[in-house]
């Protein structure tokens, strides 16, 4: 069997493809670099984080853009008549007043890891843009047309425009072709395919929260009309029939089902496989109850589907229900590597399974300067929209153990750098070393900053003497404690137990989408030059417990 979520934490939006005996997987990432992470798998059963596609800082400019804005729900389909992949993916800049300003762009390569094209600008029309590849040799470009109109239902309609390769650009306007299949509301991200002379056009409907889910329609002509199918939706957390096309938010809260373990299900892409089997790849997410709060952010699932006799994709046990264990494809199984659970910094490449929000990280990180250690220079303050010093890993449960050794001589009251509990920079908690004018030397304290209000903890400042210090994180379901040692063995508690239900879509007032990211930081805001060392960093997750137990993570983990 495969057990969901298959990629646990922030993972949303998948988009699911196949080159011969090989599937990927590409989700969004929003802010964080490097963008848009392709999954690998021979088996559906095993993935590894194979490369991601955009790595260039300047030619995707995400510095300044607010948290849940940039990279949305990439597109990735293969072209077998040109053995070429292609990319589509939107920039959301701006959500004010709801216009969502988006800019679509369209790269291509004949191999993941790149080169990759030159971005070729779309159009803005909405987000969500995917591509047909028709058997004719043209192309099509599927998006949400977002409605900004008064008295129209919002977020809007799918749109279609033909794309011509040679002149790069589209053929005239978008022409709306679908306002979906439920009436549930708030329809998204379109996905064409072609099969057996229909055109299937899959989409999201019901927001992106818990009323979320995955529809599908098909016409003869690219062009429409488009029937719905009788038995919308395909796949859901949430059975029931519902209308909201009154009401454009996308979380429904009322929408949450007690008997579902995989919450928001919806959002969907998938494939065939050469013997006919059919796999469908979605998001999902796993809320702590009853605060119905999703610390792990969106994450990907997967289930097994079948074609009826009619035509039409059903989950392969006759329900609508996402599950968290579907069977497994007729494949042989393929392990494949997975992150490290500890990262000695030995190597001169850093793995690719860290991230930084809005740049790269070899902006600021270094691992040749002192071997056996990453130096990371610190920049701006942790709440910046612009150069953070931040080093990160996805949260991939809430029984986790996060350590890492640190050497660091702070100056001024304006170096410090430690480890961090991060949502967006409006919320996060960080344990750091600092220069105390006040006790006359280094010092170990606790920031946090919720919902954009900062708070310094002072009655957990402990001064330190200089050497080296190592800094732990220990999140156990709802509880999340920092503690600390001189030595690597005694390991001391510093500050309060803080709620990690907080760093969630649910919770935070700025930013949402994402997930939650654990990692190392330096910061230097008066020069930016200032750097602090690491001997490693170990991250231990407990992935089979369940979000709610506590007890299981700790049995697990032996702490």
């Amino acid at each position: 069997m495969i057990h969901n979520p298959i990629l646990p934490g922030f993972n949303p939006d998948p988009c699911l493809c196949r080159k011969g005996e090989d599937y990927y997987l590409a989700v969004s990432t929003f802010e964080w670099f490097p963008g848009v992470p392709i999954y690998h798998s021979r088996d559906l059963k095993h993935w590894e984080l194979y490369t991601h596609i955009l790595t260039d800082d300047e030619t995707v400019d995400l510095k300044k853009l607010p948290s849940a804005k940039g990279i949305w729900a990439p597109c990735l389909t293969y072209c077998r008549q040109e053995d070429r992949f292609y990319l589509v993916y939107g920039v959301m800049n701006s959500m004010n007043a709801r216009y969502f300003d988006v800019d679509n762009f369209l790269i291509t390569a004949s191999d993941l890891r790149g080169p990759w094209s030159k971005p070729v600008y779309l159009h803005s029309a909405g987000f969500d843009a995917s591509l047909l590849h028709d058997d004719d040799g043209r192309k099509y470009v599927v998006s949400l047309q977002w409605e900004t109109r008064v008295n129209y239902e919002k977020p809007g309609v799918i749109c279609l425009v033909e794309y011509d390769p040679e002149r790069r650009e589209i053929v005239g306007y978008p022409k709306c072709i679908w306002r979906g299949g439920t009436d549930r509301g708030c329809i998204e991200a379109p996905h064409l395919t072609k099969r057996g002379g229909w055109y299937y056009l899959m989409c999201a409907e019901g927001g992106t929260g818990y009323n979320h889910c995955v529809t599908m329609s098909r016409s003869r002509s690219v062009w429409g009309p488009y029937e719905g199918d009788p038995e919308n939706p395909i796949v859901t957390s949430q059975p029931m029939a519902s209308n909201e096309r009154h009401d454009p938010d996308h979380l429904k809260p009322q929408y949450f089902n007690p008997d579902s373990v995989l919450q928001k299900s919806g959002h969907g892409s998938y494939v065939d496989l050469p013997d006919g089997e059919v796999y469908l790849a979605h998001l999902c997410a796993r809320p702590f109850v009853p605060e119905l709060r999703c610390t792990l952010g969106r994450e990907t699932a997967l289930q097994k589907m079948t074609w009826t006799e009619e035509g039409w994709l059903r989950m392969a046990d006759g329900s609508r229900l996402a599950k968290e264990e579907t069977p497994e494809p007729c494949l042989p199984e393929v392990p494949l590597p997975q992150p490290p659970a500890f990262d000695g910094f030995d190597s001169t490449t850093l793995g690719n399974f860290y991230y930084a929000p809005r740049i790269m990280p070899q902006r600021f990180v270094d691992l040749t300067a002192r071997p056996g250690w990453l130096r990371m220079r610190g920049q701006e303050s942790r709440t910046s929209l612009n150069k953070v010093s931040i080093l990160a890993r996805k949260l991939t449960s809430v029984h986790a153990r996060i350590t890492t050794k640190m050497e660091f001589q702070p100056e001024t009251y304006q170096h410090s750098a430690g480890l961090i509990l991060y949502y967006d920079n409006m919320n996060y908690v960080n344990l750091r070393k600092y220069h105390s004018d006040t006790l006359g030397c280094s010092a170990l304290g606790i920031t946090r900053l919720e919902n954009g209000e900062r708070e310094v903890l002072l009655d957990t400042r402990i001064p330190v003497e200089e050497g080296p210090l190592w800094l732990r994180m220990t999140i156990d379901g709802r509880a999340v404690q920092f503690s600390w040692s001189a030595d690597g063995e005694d390991y001391r508690p510093i500050g309060p137990v803080f709620d990690a239900t907080k760093y969630s879509d649910e919770y935070c007032k700025f930013g949402e989408f994402t997930g939650a990211i654990v990692g190392i930081t330096c910061a230097d805001r008066l020069q930016h030059q200032k750097y602090a060392d690491f001997d490693f960093f170990e991250y231990l997750a407990d992935e089979a417990a369940p979000v709610n137990s506590c007890a299981a993570g700790k049995a697990a983990r032996g702490i």
